[in-house]
C-alpha cells in the first residue's frame, strides 16, 4: 500500500534522509550535489529552510510503510503555474505506482492552489523521468540552463 504524507518543516529529518539517498542514487537527476548538503551544508535549520518554502507542499511516500519517494511543489514563475521539484522514487518504489501518486499529489494541491500549468525541468539525458513524465500527460515546452522544461496543463476530475 502506497501513502503519501504531506511534510512540514518539523518532518525535516525524514527530508534529510530521502534528499540524500536521492542524491547518492541519481546524481545525473539534480542540479544539486550531494557534497553540497553534507558536511558544513548538512545543517537542521538549512534542512527545515527548505521545507519552509512560502507556499511550497511537500510530499514523502511511503511502500508498505519504508519511505521509497519523495516530491515537492512550489509556486511557478507566473501566476497560474506551480512547478514539481526534487522528484524522486527509490529503486524499491520503482514501478508500483509510487512516482504516479507523488505526482497526482502535486497536481491536486496545483488545483486547490488555483494553479492551471504543472511545470517541471528535467536533466535531458534521464531518459526514464523523461519517459514517466510522458506518459503522465506532460509535453516539452522549451530548454532552460540545459534542462528540458515540461509542462501539462491542469484539469480537475470529472465527478
Amino acid at each position: 500500500m502506497i501513502e503519501v504524507k504531506v511534510l512540514t518543516p518539523d518532518d525535516w529529518a525524514i527530508w534529510r534522509e530521502l534528499r540524500l539517498t536521492a542524491l547518492a542514487d541519481a546524481p545525473y537527476a539534480f542540479g544539486s550535489r550531494l557534497a553540497d548538503w553534507q558536511g558544513d551544508g548538512d545543517r537542521e535549520e538549512r534542512w527545515r529552510a527548505r521545507l519552509e518554502i512560502p507556499g511550497s507542499y511537500n510530499l514523502v511516500a511511503a511502500l508498505d510503510g519504508a519511505p521509497v519517494g519523495m516530491a515537492g511543489g512550489v509556486p511557478g514563475p507566473h501566476h497560474g503555474v506551480v512547478e514539481l521539484i526534487s522528484m524522486w522514487v527509490s529503486a524499491a518504489g520503482r514501478g508500483c505506482g509510487v512516482a504516479d501518486r507523488l505526482v497526482r499529489a502535486v497536481e491536486e494541491w496545483g488545483l486547490r492552489a488555483g494553479a492551471e500549468v504543472l511545470r517541471l525541468n528535467v536533466m535531458p539525458d534521464n531518459a526514464r523521468a523523461l519517459a514517466f513524465y510522458r506518459r503522465i500527460g506532460l509535453a516539452e515546452a522549451g530548454e532552460e540552463e540545459g534542462e528540458v522544461v515540461m509542462e501539462k496543463v491542469l484539469r480537475s476530475p470529472r465527478r
